[in-house]
This record gives C-alpha cells, structure tokens and sequence, in this order.
C-alpha cells in the first residue's frame, strides 16, 4: 500500500491512545513520517491543559472483548474503561478545544449476525448483545452527546474482525491450523463474512480524521469483499503456501459436537454470517480499501 507524502495539516498535532495495540501500533507506523506532533499517553487521565495544541485525537485504548471474562461484574469493568475513560477524554478533548475525535467502535454494536445478503448498515437500529458491546454502545452515545452540546466532531467507527501482522485469539489459531495442514471440519458452512485487513483499517482511520464529511458520522468499515469460511481458508492456505483441507461435516453435527467440547460460541462465529455494506463510506468519503482481502492475508502470514 502506498503511504501519502504528507498528511492535511488538520492532522499535524495528534493524540492517540492504544498506540501499543495491535492496531495502534500500525496505526503510529503511518502517522509518526507524517505528523508534526504525536502524543501517545500512557495514561487516559488527560487533563485539557495536557491537550494544548492537539487538534485530533484518534481513541483506541480499550477494555476489550474476552471469551472468558473473569471480572467479577464484566459489564462494569467495561463500562469503566469504555464508557467513563472514553467521555472523561472527550469531555477534556472539547474544553481544550480539539476539533475532531475519532472514537474506534465495534460492529458488535449492531449485532452478532446478520441474515443472507442482509448486511449490517449504520442505519440499523443497535442491538448489543454482550456486555462489551454494550459499553461501546453506551460510549457511543456519550460521545454524540458532547459533541452536540460542545461542537467538537466526533467519528464513530464500526469494524469486524480486524486480521493482519500480529493478529491473535481465534484468527491467529486458525492460521496455525492451516499452516500445519490440521484438516478442519468447515467444508459444509455455507456463510458470509466481512473482515477489515490492519492496513485497510489504519488507512481509513486517517481519511475518517481528516475527511470533512466524516464529522459526527458513524461508518462501518471492512475489505468490501465478504467470504464463506471454507473460501477463507482456501484463501489463508493460497496465502500460507499450503494446501486447504477441508473436511464436509454437516454444520448440525459440527454444533452439537463443539456444544459437548465447550466451543459452541467459537463454531458458531464461523458458520454464522455477518456482513457489513461499506457503500456509505464508499460513497461519502469517496473511501476504497487500498488492500484485497489476498494480499491482506498474505501480509498476515509474512508478519506471524
């Protein structure tokens, strides 16, 4: 992917949180050639002063999603880390007048599926389903709310799964699993799903800081091509330079298999659908991926 020589001057005093993350380190890896000033806190405990002379902040830090959360009370733990930190920031980011906040979201905030060639659009009404993406929900509404009652423009960004360099949890086991030729009982699914590359992510991350039209917008984001899960690893095998092997076991079977093993959340996330339409970005924002799904997968497993 080519990088631009320079960056608009509205995004020549930057803050970014998460910046250690996965994709906060890709995301200072475009921004640090490019940015007069880039402040990268270790700390969320901002004060507006601290602030002076930032004019976008870009906010990735975050309590993740976890299939095993041992909090006590995980709605809580993600309500303080999602929601209270996240408006604390931005309620701080407004009084030191920063002109833009590109808030990092998540399409879980719409829901956990989506029905055949019925794709998630940000005009769907939200529908939660766990506690983190309630958080980010709640965080959203927040934000939404200083930015009426302050004029700082907030962007909200939805991505799916994000893949590439670095990955981990489930996507980076089912890399293992292809590289070592595991033969995967995942030839009968029959789905669709969108990912977003890091690259593809990080490069509209920049356009949604900068692009006028992106403010107060909420967009979701992928690689604008949706594949089954059987064709993803067709494509992770092509990619890894190994051969695909797919086992045809019927999707009940590989259900009540997985509900005995523990693992029902995990296939179940592989044989639903989940499908985002990017033609708002597309269109607003005059927004293309730079990077195919292909040659996303194929940096993924150069960087593993």
């Amino acid at each position: 992917m080519e990088e631009p020589d320079l960056l608009p001057n509205s995004l020549s005093n930057v803050l970014v949180t998460g910046s250690t993350g996965f994709v906060g380190g890709a995301l200072i890896c475009r921004l640090r050639p490019m940015s007069s000033q880039l402040v990268l806190p270790r700390q969320l405990d901002i004060t507006a002063a601290g602030m002076s002379g930032i004019s976008t902040i870009i906010h990735l830090a975050a309590r993740v999603h976890v299939m095993h959360d041992t909090a006590a009370d995980p709605l809580a733990a993600f309500r303080e880390v999602n929601v209270d930190t996240t408006l604390q920031l931005a309620s701080q980011a407004a009084a030191a007048g920063v002109r833009r906040f590109v808030f990092v979201s998540s399409v879980k905030v719409n829901g956990e599926a989506t029905a055949a060639d019925h794709p998630f659009t940000e005009r769907d009404a939200p529908a939660p389903q766990d506690a983190y993406a309630l958080s980010k929900w709640e965080a959203e509404q927040g934000l939404r709310q200083i930015a009426a009652s302050t004029g700082m423009e907030v962007v909200i960004i939805r991505p799916p799964l994000v893949y590439g360099p670095g990955v981990k949890a489930n996507f980076a086991a089912l890399m293992r699993a292809v590289q070592r030729g595991v033969p995967l009982p995942l030839g009968a699914v029959r789905n669709l799903r969108s990912l977003v590359g890091l690259d593809n992510l990080v490069d509209f991350i920049i356009t949604c800081a900068h692009h006028p039209a992106a403010a107060n917008q909420t967009f979701l984001v992928s690689d604008g091509a949706d594949i089954s899960t059987p064709d993803l690893v067709r494509a992770m095998a092509r990619a890894a330079g190994r051969p695909a092997r797919l086992l045809w076991v019927p999707v009940g079977v590989l259900a009540s298999l997985a509900s005995l093993l523990g693992k029902r959340a995990a296939v179940d996330r592989l044989c639903s659908s989940l499908q985002l339409d990017i033609s708002k970005a597309r269109e607003l924002l005059q927004w293309t991926p730079p990077v195919t799904l292909e040659e996303g997968l194929r940096r993924a497993f150069a960087g593993a």
